[in-house]
């Protein structure tokens, strides 16, 4: 059974990446996975954990399946509370007050614009929700679906990046911090300009490729938003409250120490009593198109469901030790720490970057490697910008594919080189530095 787990992850991996090859959606082949790893994790269990008696394994598989269920509820209502606050302010019109005063026509310039605005933004909220915010500005700007496959691909690596050199960008930073691995003023100037490099690679290749100018958007056409005239006091206190309500987030949690769901939760209970009031005495149509209740239906839940999926079938692979058997794998057969962290963050690309981080920080005391040491920053810096290899490697690249529906062969052939070379130039440019 430990082995048709790897066989059944590997097909489903598969059968993801072809989706649009055999026709079968990648949300649907995601929650399968997920169920039947953990399936065969139970039928198992006397192979797998042959140190537990059979109600032991059972019932330590339940309360492995509970702690991480927990842990996915965590990403996941971020997500729908992320997504929700920024449908919120599009519905709302508040995404124009940015894109009417970006006058840039080029596409190559405004990739790079926009690639800046999204590296530094990554590293004041976090990758996801600077992915979420990012893609509703390209729905304003880019309208060639290449192009805006290309600009949103670019947002991903941005994102990642930016999030490497935060110690609130990444879930994978945020864990080396708290677990008093790196100290914050430290990771800022250790791993800042690697990041930056990761990004700019890929930024030089990418841009080069667009040519031309950016089509005029006709925000009339398709708009699934009210047809009402939304007042510019209505786009202006809903955009600045829902911004204010994500930035709020790192520093909700910092003050209380609960996860960042509840700071997001907060935030989206903020702009739901506020729309409700701002539109109190306006006409029931007009109501009904601009409330969250409505907002709600416009939020992409394949997209949330990819991710439980996805990540139970990854935690069925933690929980039956088939990622610390890698781990162990990689530190037996590698003895330098540039080549085991460059090996981890190419296989966050295909295997979540979570896990990976949780078994190095497993595996390595602080015995072992100290506080700040060149392990420690390297794996923030890899484990964030590895991700960006592949779609699926990480929760910005997940949810930009569900939003835009890029595909995932188009993205290995036309964005995973660049995304590689970057990746390689940042560790490079680490090594130089120290």
């Amino acid at each position: 059974m430990y082995l048709a787990i790897i066989i059944v992850f590997v097909i489903g991996y598969l059968a993801i990446a072809l989706e649009h090859n055999i026709n079968v959606n990648k949300t649907a082949t995601a929650l399968l996975l997920g169920v039947v790893c953990w399936t065969l994790l139970v039928f198992g269990s006397d192979t797998i954990f042959p140190h537990l008696e059979s109600i032991e394994s059972s019932h330590f598989i339940s309360e492995s399946l509970l702690e991480h269920v927990g842990e996915i509820s965590e990403i996941l209502f971020f997500l729908l509370g992320a997504m929700t606050i920024v449908e919120l302010m599009d519905a709302h019109e508040g995404f124009g007050l940015i894109t009417d005063k970006i006058k840039i026509k080029k596409k190559s310039h405004l990739l790079i614009v926009l690639s800046f605005i999204t590296f530094f933004l990554s590293a004041a909220l976090d990758n996801l929700t600077t992915a979420i915010v990012m893609a509703a500005v390209l729905r304003k700007m880019i309208k060639d679906k290449n192009d805006l496959w290309i600009f949103a691909s670019m947002m991903i690596i941005a994102a990642n990046a930016g999030g490497a050199w935060s110690p609130i960008g990444d879930v994978t930073t945020i864990m080396l911090w708290i677990g008093g691995q790196i100290t914050a003023s430290n990771i800022v100037t250790a791993i800042f300009i690697p990041s930056l490099v990761s990004t700019l690679i890929p930024l030089a290749i990418l841009s080069s490729k667009l040519k031309g100018d950016v089509a005029i958007m006709d925000n009339h056409l398709g708009a699934t938003h009210t047809k009402n005239e939304i007042s510019t006091f209505d786009k202006t206190i809903v955009f600045a409250t829902g911004v204010s309500a994500l930035l709020f987030v790192p520093i909700f949690k910092t003050v209380t120490h609960l996860p960042p769901f509840m700071g997001i939760l907060f935030g989206l209970g903020i702009m739901w009593i506020l729309t409700e009031v701002l539109h109190m005495k306006k006409n029931e149509e007009h109501k009904k198109s601009l409330s969250i209740s409505a907002i709600l239906t416009r939020i992409d839940t394949p997209s949330i469901l990819f991710f439980l999926g996805i990540l139970l079938a990854v935690a069925a692979l933690q929980v039956g030790g088939h990622l610390l058997q890698l781990s162990q794998v990689l530190d037996a057969n590698f003895d330098s720490v540039y080549a085991i962290n460059l090996l981890i963050g190419l296989l966050s690309s295909i295997i979540d970057n979570v896990p990976m981080v949780a078994a190095a920080m497993g595996m390595y005391s602080l015995e072992t490697y100290t506080v700040d040491s060149v392990f420690w920053e390297l794996l923030a810096y890899c484990a964030g910008t590895g991700g960006s290899i592949l779609i699926i490697g990480s929760a910005a690249g997940v949810a930009i594919m569900g939003i835009f529906k890029i595909d995932f062969i188009w993205y290995v052939k036309k964005i995973s080189f660049a995304a590689i070379l970057g990746y390689l130039a940042g560790i490079g440019v680490y090594m130089l530095l120290n």
